[in-house]
């Protein structure tokens, strides 16, 4: 080998560097960009120098991970966009619950010291407006979210299905470029991997680097997304469960023309599809049914305690408030015919709960069933519900079914009893005589009862209705001679007013029974010891104050649940908002911590330093004039001996 040969090696070898050097600078706020380098090895015989390759400062594993943490950013980056919109609605003292629910019990104390006054009952009447106004602006604006999530959902698996294509077709650039040239270009693997990059950023995948070339990716139960250069769809579909809401689809086929079979919401995590799967069913789906379940205690206890009283005509009071109509959808998936509605129990009010439930048929004809709280998951024991006449009754739910012969058995329904109850709640009293201040029927006694309800109370009773528990948990009724009711069963009266069914037994009476005697139903709190109960007409008289204290005591009674007050359930939902905004902040600060140091690590090794390659630019152009000198000199030696021969 002669030294202008090697110097020839050695001018190539530092072109080769010079433009790789370019390249990097060229390229330094390129996205997705690795930086390269040139490597040289020595050339056999003592022949120069030769580029064995221009390497790409690629690190799998780090890239690995940092698509990881990005994915996690992004899901909690997404869902704390979207919770603080509904944190700064809850928040907003002005804007607020609180504020008019105190504004409307403060109308009900004036109506309550001045019952006649048109004043204090106009109050009442534009409180209640207001306040009803504002559950249904609350109702409103959640559904906008609702409607916004799918949208965006739609929106995210559109860009998905691009994405995984770009990458499908880059597996076959690249295998093409393999089988033409024997590697692959550079510029082609940085797309691909900077689309995997973006599309983690979507939702959480599965890469599985085949022979260590091409990129397959799946979902997280192994469904294929990317098989070599096969890219199969994701579809945005309407859940077979709620036809409000947009689940995700997988199409089963490469060429899109197989099943199509709905992913349930869990599977899809990471990403910001997984943050906005995340954001609905954790916190937008639980604080719609919480708003409900507010609106449905205060309308329901309140109707109920307002049906007790009398207005300033002599007339039983009516219902004050509706709200809005429970849901209750079929699965589309169903083998049988049954349809069904679902309504609230007005006298169960403290059952309810806020959260939606799955029934599923486990045997039509034995009339079994299952029925599972979607916010914890968790079956209600068999003694929790009960099935009578086609309605399935649990949770203060009544669940009617068309016919529960038209269902098979694995059959799944959808009941959202509270969802949007807050969407359609009015005051439905709007004349100002209407308002029931005075009491309808006057209570006493010692006998433990609750859920005291009246429907054209004491028509049939002479002067009062008299009720006596003995210590044999008999019961007897004077006042009345007309039948009873004891749980929907119709019993009767002996010679003495003792309670017996139709064989003329003496009813033994339970803790829990439900009792209807002449428009007035109660339940038996307590049948350990005795106790007698009064009830008898009420005055109309325009100063009877005795029902609007009634409906003003409502506002610090545990109505909510059971278990809370409306101020207290309205707290306990803000706090909730608040903590749970909190703790995705705080997740979002600590996980994009580590995205940062990952990307650090990343861009030390495969970023482009400026100053490393502009001093690089210098080395290799002083390497490219030193090896132009040795052709040079192998050139003046050349023709140096050329002349002694001449």
């Amino acid at each position: 080998m002669s030294i202008f040969s090697i110097g020839l090696s050695g001018l190539n070898a530092a072109q080769n560097a010079l433009n790789t050097t370019s390249n990097n600078i060229s390229n330094v706020y390129t996205p997705g960009y690795n930086r390269e380098i040139t490597v040289l090895n020595e050339s056999r015989n003592n022949a120069g120098v030769r580029v064995a390759d221009i390497e790409r400062q690629f690190n799998t594993f780090v890239a690995a991970q940092l698509n990881n943490a990005k994915s996690q950013s992004t899901a909690l980056e997404t869902y704390n966009t979207q919770i603080s919109q509904i944190d700064n609605l809850l928040a907003d003292r002005e804007a607020g619950l609180s504020p008019l629910m105190q504004n409307f019990f403060s109308a009900l104390e004036d109506l309550a010291s001045a019952p006649s006054d048109p004043a204090a009952r106009q109050g009442v009447l534009g409180t209640a407006d207001t306040l009803t106004a504002q559950f249904r602006s609350f109702d409103g604006y959640l559904q906008d979210l609702q409607s916004g999530v799918n949208g965006q959902i739609k929106d995210e698996i559109t860009q998905i299905n691009n994405t995984t294509s770009q990458i499908a077709n880059i597996n076959r650039e690249i295998a093409l470029s393999r089988a033409q040239l024997g590697e692959a270009p550079n510029s082609l693997l940085n797309q691909r991997d900077q689309l995997i990059s973006e599309l983690n950023e979507k939702m959480n995948l599965r890469l599985n680097i085949q022979d260590g070339k091409t990129y397959n990716l799946s979902l997280p139960n192994g469904q294929p997304l990317v098989t070599g250069d096969t890219a199969y769809k994701l579809e945005a579909v309407t859940s077979p469960n709620d036809p409000q809401r947009i689940v995700v689809g997988y199409r089963e086929g490469a060429r899109g023309n197989g099943n199509l079979v709905s992913l349930d919401e869990g599977l899809i995590t990471g990403g910001s599809l997984g943050g906005l799967m995340s954001f609905r069913s954790e916190t937008l789906d639980k604080t719609q049914n919480q708003i409900g379940q507010l609106a449905a205690s205060i309308a329901l206890e309140f109707n109920a305690q307002h049906q007790k009283g009398v207005d300033l005509n002599g007339e039983q009071g009516q219902e004050f408030f509706s709200i809005g109509q429970s849901n209750a959808y079929y699965n589309t998936d169903n083998k049988g015919s049954a349809e069904v509605s679902a309504t609230i129990d007005s006298a169960n009010t403290s059952a309810l709960r806020a959260t939606d439930y799955t029934v599923r048929v486990i045997n039509a004809s034995t009339e079994e069933f299952e029925v599972i709280r979607k916010d914890t998951g968790e079956a209600l024991e068999a003694d929790e519900w009960s099935f009578s006449d086609n309605v399935l009754s649990f949770a203060g739910v009544d669940v009617n079914f068309n016919d529960i012969n038209l269902a098979q058995n694995g059959d799944s329904f959808e009941i959202q009893p509270l969802r949007r109850a807050a969407g359609g709640m009015e005051a439905i009293v709007s004349d100002l005589d209407k308002i029931a201040a005075g009491s309808l029927v006057e209570q006493s006694g010692d006998l433990e009862v609750s859920n005291v309800r009246y429907e054209n109370a004491l028509a049939n009773t002479s002067e009062s209705l008299q009720i006596e528990l003995n210590e044999n948990k008999n019961l007897s009724v004077s006042g009345y001679t007309g039948p009873i009711l004891v749980n929907g069963v119709t019993l009767s009266l002996d010679a003495n007013g003792v309670v017996q069914d139709s064989a003329g037994t003496v009813a033994v009476l339970a803790e829990d029974d439900e009792i209807t005697i002449d428009g007035v139903s109660f339940v038996l709190a307590d049948v350990s010891t005795e106790g007698t109960l009064t009830f008898q007409q009420g005055s109309a008289a325009a100063g009877d104050n005795r029902n609007a204290l009634a409906l003003q005591d409502l506002q610090s009674k545990d109505i909510v649940g059971g278990s809370a007050s409306l101020s207290g359930a309205y707290g306990a939902l803000v706090s909730d908002v608040g903590n749970r905004t909190n703790i995705i902040q705080v997740n979002l600060d600590a996980r994009q911590g580590l995205t940062d140091q990952l990307r650090a690590v990343q861009q030390s090794e495969s970023g482009v330093n400026l100053d490393e390659e502009a001093a690089n630019l210098i080395r290799f152009q002083q390497f490219y004039q030193a090896n132009a000198r040795v052709i040079d000199t192998a050139s003046t030696i050349f023709d140096t001996i050329l002349g002694l021969r001449s």
